[in-house]
């Protein structure tokens, strides 16, 4: 009897663990990996929420306000769209591995949800390569809800109805950023508005610089040798790529274009509709999505951010337009660009903000989990960041500014918990405010221009000589 009393407990205890369920996406209420898909994140999803408690300034009124707003969800590119193909040869072999060769793994194999969600799956064929990147009906009510919500906070900066002396706005030349640009206007003033964008130059050097810098562009920032490349020649990565496949009931590693091509679609369709699940995210653990952001973080970190130097450079017209408008009482009192990652990317760079003390490199992923640096948080589809300016009469700094990243304000260190002053701003940024940007911007710029103007004379002198 003594003996049975003693083996209870430990039945018991064998019984929860055994009872224990492998990892089910279909099951999952909270699935927290959505929230780490890097700029392919949906903004619903990570928006900030504590807005409520940080757009009030006691004693201060907004008075002007300064946008740099990513375009909303977006379709993949041609190159993916014409792979959904190999998507459906995938999914049907997973399912023969389960049902018909029965190598269902021992350990996180899928659970019969996702099973039967993966076998369900079929590539919507609406979308085709001659609509790639558009903007979807998702990213659209994007960008008309940041719009009514800014509007909701601060309705005495963002009057209704449009008035192009008030308002400034411009974008891209891309159908993404310019249907982007109309949904805002409609969550401001409504259909029909009349609202209407600023010309785009030839040369967008403003809203993208990058474009023009031949010294960023050779930045090797993914390629042999950089941290992303050896990163992933990791034990990590390739272990992690190892466990997938064995999950999907394959008994070697798939190829990491095929790992990619789903772990792509999982984010994609994640994105385009947030009120529903991706089959595919079934696919990958938690712990695997966490890998793969680190990834995305790398190749952002060096091709947008604190990795090479010249990054905090690229935007120098970006952040002199903010300061010029923010320090001009006259209209525009409300300025709205719409543009990419990389322009957002490179700007919060010059801005100094969500900088790590720590250089993220290809051996550090296990020590840097609580990084700054998270492009899943800081630039998802339809990211934003906001300056708004205010005037406060009664205080010692009359001229204050909130910035906003996402519905969130931005912590600075040398910020009081969000809310800067207007001279500290300037003082700041000085070095940029000051610069020249044609030289500044980008360590090739002058070089070309030099190249520029000697290949006119030489033509001019060839041209005198025939």
């Amino acid at each position: 009897m003594r003996l049975l009393l003693l083996l209870i407990p430990l039945l018991a205890v064998f019984a929860m663990v055994s009872g224990q369920d492998d990892y089910c996406f279909g099951k999952d209420s909270d699935r927290t990996q959505t929230r780490q898909f890097s700029s392919k994140t949906a903004y619903q999803i990570v928006k900030g929420t504590n807005i409520d408690k940080q757009y009030q300034v006691p004693g201060c009124e907004p008075k002007k306000m300064w946008i740099f707003h990513r375009h909303g969800t977006r379709l993949s590119k041609a190159s993916d769209i014409k792979k959904s193909t190999r998507l459906e040869e995938l999914r049907d072999a997973i399912v023969k591995n389960y049902r018909v060769l029965r190598q269902k793994p021992e350990e996180n194999p899928l659970c019969l949800e996702d099973l039967i969600a993966i076998q369900m799956w079929k590539w919507n064929s609406s979308i085709t390569p001659d609509i790639e990147e558009h903007l979807t009906s998702q990213g659209y009510d994007d960008l008309r809800g940041t719009a009514k919500l800014y509007q909701r906070y601060y309705p005495s900066v963002l009057p209704k109805p449009f008035n192009d002396t008030y308002y400034q706005f411009r974008h891209t030349d891309t159908q993404r950023t310019t249907e982007s640009f109309k949904a805002f206007a409609e969550g401001l003033f409504g259909e029909n508005n009349g609202a209407h964008p600023v010309d785009i130059p030839d040369r967008d050097l403003l809203l993208r610089p990058y474009d023009y810098c031949t010294s960023y562009k050779e930045n090797n920032y993914k390629g042999e040798g950089s941290e992303y490349y050896k990163y992933k020649q990791s034990a990590l990565w390739n272990n992690t790529k190892a466990d997938i496949s064995r999950r999907l009931g394959f008994l070697y590693t798939l190829e990491e274009e095929d790992i990619k091509l789903m772990f792509d679609m999982c984010r994609y369709e994640q994105a385009w509709q947030v009120d529903r699940t991706s089959v595919w995210c079934g696919a990958f653990l938690p712990e695997e999505v966490t890998v793969f952001e680190y990834a995305e973080d790398l190749k952002y970190y060096y091709g947008s951010g604190y990795g090479f130097e010249e990054n905090s450079r690229l935007n120098c017209r970006v952040v002199q337009d903010m300061l010029t408008h923010l320090n001009n009482p006259v209209s525009p009192h409300v300025v709205a660009y719409f543009g990419h990652s990389t322009g957002l990317q490179t700007l919060l760079t010059a801005l100094g903000i969500n900088k790590d003390d720590i250089a993220l490199r290809a051996d550090n992923y296990n020590s840097l989990t609580n990084r700054r640096w998270k492009t899943s948080i800081m630039d998802p589809f339809a990211a934003n960041f906001v300056a708004v300016k205010y005037s406060c009469p009664a205080a010692l700094e009359k001229e204050k500014v909130v910035f906003f990243l996402n519905q969130d304000a931005v912590q600075l260190d040398w910020c009081s918990v969000g809310l800067c002053n207007w001279a500290d701003v300037q003082e700041k940024y000085k070095h940029i405010a000051d610069a020249n940007c044609d030289e500044y911007y980008c360590r090739s710029g002058s070089q070309t221009l030099i190249v520029q103007s000697l290949t006119l004379v030489l033509a001019a002198i060839v041209y005198l000589m025939h």
